[in-house]
């Protein structure tokens, strides 16, 4: 496996736009696209392979946070590990993103869950497969990001092919439950049995503990889900889906 390198990560507001019009966003160039009623910015590195197209989707940070500093370099190591086109997305508030009407994942709880965000990333997920002709996607998720994408698959069960889901939550409490918001366990039944997911959980993560996932996969496995199981051995939640083991299951999902 070859090692990760990565860019130093800057946490900064000045390359935020908070709001953008379709427009405005058309000008801004090839690494802009409107999708969702948002204008969202986006890196995309290039491989030989034809037909496919990886996707990484972030988790929640800092609003304002320029997070394609972070996963832009990920996204091209992934590309080179693959040979696939791949694209790191920042979602609404972060790097140049807009915030028109969906707030960043920063702004409030458990916005990862709700229906809009399914919605925004159904909307992006689609455009960028016709953009880039892509047939096979396989969604690379972290934190929030990897709860969206277990929600969207349950949602938009045919959009998506494989799924890396690292860190993330896969059900509500009764007390955060609300008819704008969907959990992984709400729409399980609706997941193709095609789609191919792996769940990786760092065994020193805090955040999204290791019971979390491991719960969640042994009923996804009893629901006939087409799931895998993967342990990132020493691993916090920070850059869970930037791991070793992470990485290799991934090269392995697109295979």
């Amino acid at each position: 496996m070859k090692k990760l390198i990565f860019t130093i990560f800057v946490a900064s507001g000045l390359l935020n736009a908070s709001t953008i019009t379709k427009e405005e966003c058309e000008k801004k160039g090839e690494s802009y696209i409107f999708a969702g009623g948002e204008c969202i910015n986006f890196k995309k590195y290039n491989g030989e392979t034809k037909g496919k197209l990886n996707i990484v989707v972030h988790g929640k940070w800092d609003e304002k946070t320029n997070t394609l500093g972070r996963y832009a370099p990920f996204a091209e190591n992934l590309s080179f590990e693959t040979d696939i086109n791949t694209v790191a997305i920042a979602l609404p508030g972060y790097s140049n993103s807009s915030t028109n009407s969906i707030k960043s994942l920063s702004s409030g709880e458990n916005l990862a869950f709700t229906k809009e965000y399914v919605e925004l990333l159904s909307s992006l997920v689609s455009q960028l497969k016709t953009k880039y002709n892509a047939n096979i996607v396989t969604y690379i998720g972290h934190s929030a990001g990897c709860t969206m994408g277990i929600n969207l698959v349950g949602e938009k069960p045919f959009l998506i092919n494989n799924l890396l889901c690292a860190g993330g939550s896969y059900k509500l409490d009764e007390k955060n439950k609300s008819e704008d918001k969907i959990s992984a366990m709400d729409v399980i039944d609706n997941i193709d049995r095609r789609t191919k997911i792996v769940l990786v959980y760092g065994s020193e993560d805090k955040i999204s503990t290791p019971k979390q996932t491991k719960d969640f996969y042994e009923f996804a496995k009893k629901e006939g889900l087409d799931v895998k199981l993967v342990e990132a051995t020493g691993s916090q939640h920070l850059d869970l889906d930037m791991t070793e083991a992470s990485v290799n299951a991934i090269v392995e999902l697109v295979e």
